[in-house]
């Protein structure tokens, strides 16, 4: 049996009176990649922050797994522009040892960054830096808000290429907040639909079909959803180019990446 790394029993979060989260069951295993989706102020962030113990719940339970060893990246983080700060020096803050530091810039492959200014990164190198940063721990649980944002459409791909290697690798779950459902549903195993309350969750395949989804974000982005989503059948490098193999199927793509 998976072992369950958090559960939510009914969980629920009011703040200032008004209800940002109503009584949520979620369970993440071991091996999970879960996402979560939903419109602005569905309550996706405090879902997240709930899971990572940084909001207190009004009702309901959570439960961990014994000694949980937590890697978090967060939707936004400000680097004062006028403040030096080299990659070296970002990473050396989690206190983790120099080595254990490159081990996880190499995971995420920008090693090469080390010494490099943490201002002048693109997009995606900026979060595969900060995905590094969240594996120094080793984490068996990996939580990730918007994982994505700021890299643009093939950098996006190649991010949750590299999410899925680290699932594999660290044989750890992954629960992540995300807007782009046409690359979600291509990469992640399970979805969870939130607006305050849990719409639908399943498999990628279910939900697009969802009377709940449907409603929540139009039959047009239902359908197209529905047509993207494929099972891989290859494998892919960290470009996100397939890799050749003599012993798998050509994929067919039937929407434009």
């Amino acid at each position: 049996m998976t072992e369950a790394l958090v559960t939510l029993d009914d969980v629920s979060v009011t703040l200032g009176g008004q209800s940002i989260v109503d009584h949520v069951q979620l369970t993440v295993s071991r091996g999970d990649i879960i996402t979560v989706i939903g419109p602005n102020g569905a309550g996706k962030t405090t879902l997240i922050k709930a899971i990572l113990g940084l909001q207190s719940i009004s009702s309901g339970r959570i439960r961990r797994t014994p000694g949980l060893r937590l890697g978090y990246v967060p939707q936004h983080i400000h680097f004062q522009p006028t403040l030096p700060l080299t990659v070296k020096r970002f990473m050396a803050l989690t206190g983790a040892s120099p080595a254990n530091c490159r081990a996880a810039l190499e995971r995420t492959a920008v090693n090469h960054l080390y010494e490099s200014s943490i201002h002048h990164l693109s997009g995606g190198e900026t979060q595969r830096v900060l995905i590094a940063r969240a594996l120094v721990r080793q984490p068996d649980l990996l939580v990730l808000d918007e994982p994505a944002q700021g890299v643009d459409v093939n950098g996006q791909a190649e991010l949750y290429e590299l999410i899925r290697e680290l699932r594999d690798s660290l044989d750890c779950g992954v629960i992540m907040i995300s807007h782009d459902l046409h690359l979600v549903m291509a990469a992640t195993d399970k979805v969870l639909c939130l607006n305050q309350h849990v719409c639908c969750s399943g498999y990628p395949e279910q939900i697009s079909h969802d009377p709940a989804f449907v409603e929540l974000f139009g039959r047009h982005v239902a359908d197209s959803v529905a047509i993207y989503h494929h099972h891989h059948n290859h494998d892919h490098n960290l470009h996100g180019d397939v890799v050749d193999n003599a012993q798998t199927e050509t994929c067919h793509h039937h929407a434009s990446h």
